[in-house]
């Protein structure tokens, strides 16, 4: 089956982690090769999480903040209000990509976000995600299972970054952290969020976007 021209897209607003997550695996194991891709924006209460990869060593100290374990690549990274999180629910296999291609689409989408802003974002091919002057802006995490992906990354926007001082971010001991609002970039949270799901959909072929107003089951209404 060829892939739709469309993708679904979900705004769901301030959720909790674990529901989330618990959503995205019931969709991924519940569709089949006639589902819609779609993407989630969403956002989080604090959370440290955990990928498969990651090594207790890598959190210095979670204080107050739950630590969540999960299925996805890569090490610790925190997510929290003034964060968005762009979840990305497509068939790979019907699309005739590989995670690869995936990884450099989110990279690219928000390096030209970054680009309308004269701000020059770079990818770095030995820690996936979009660094500025060498500080961490946006960090990716994936699961592929049969052939489609969930999970997906987060960009910083205008959030309380103390949190990252808890961990090593992805990883790396000593990594600076950044976020949109201390480069100057001051629009709201919505309008990146509809700008950057435009450069993801151009960078992975859609050629439109359907807003669903329904949630998926077991999310609560968006505070």
């Amino acid at each position: 089956m060829a892939k739709p021209d469309a993708i679904i897209i979900r705004e769901l607003g301030r959720q909790d982690y674990l529901s989330t997550l618990d959503a995205m695996r019931e969709f991924t194991r519940s569709r089949d090769d006639q589902s819609a891709d779609e993407f989630w924006l969403v956002e989080h209460p604090p959370v440290y999480t955990q990928g498969r990869n990651s090594k207790p060593e890598h959190l210095l100290n979670a204080g107050d903040i739950e630590v969540v374990d999960i299925d996805r690549g890569g090490q610790i990274t925190y997510h929290g209000p003034g964060q968005l999180v762009l979840y990305v629910m497509l068939d790979l296999t019907r699309m005739g990509k590989g995670v690869r291609d995936l990884v450099t689409a989110m990279e690219q989408s928000i390096i030209k976000l970054l680009a309308d802003y004269k701000i020059n974002g770079v990818a770095r091919s030995d820690a996936p995600g979009v660094y500025v002057d060498d500080a961490k802006l946006a960090a990716l995490g994936l699961r592929i299972t049969r052939g489609c992906s969930y999970h997906g990354l987060s960009l910083n926007v205008d959030m309380d970054l103390a949190p990252f001082q808890g961990i090593n971010p992805c990883g790396y001991a000593g990594l600076a952290v950044t976020q949109c609002r201390d480069l100057g970039i001051n629009d709201p949270q919505a309008i990146l969020s509809d700008r950057l799901c435009a450069l993801l959909c151009d960078e992975l072929g859609y050629n439109a976007r359907v807003y669903e107003p329904t949630r998926p089951e077991g999310l609560a209404i968006a505070e």
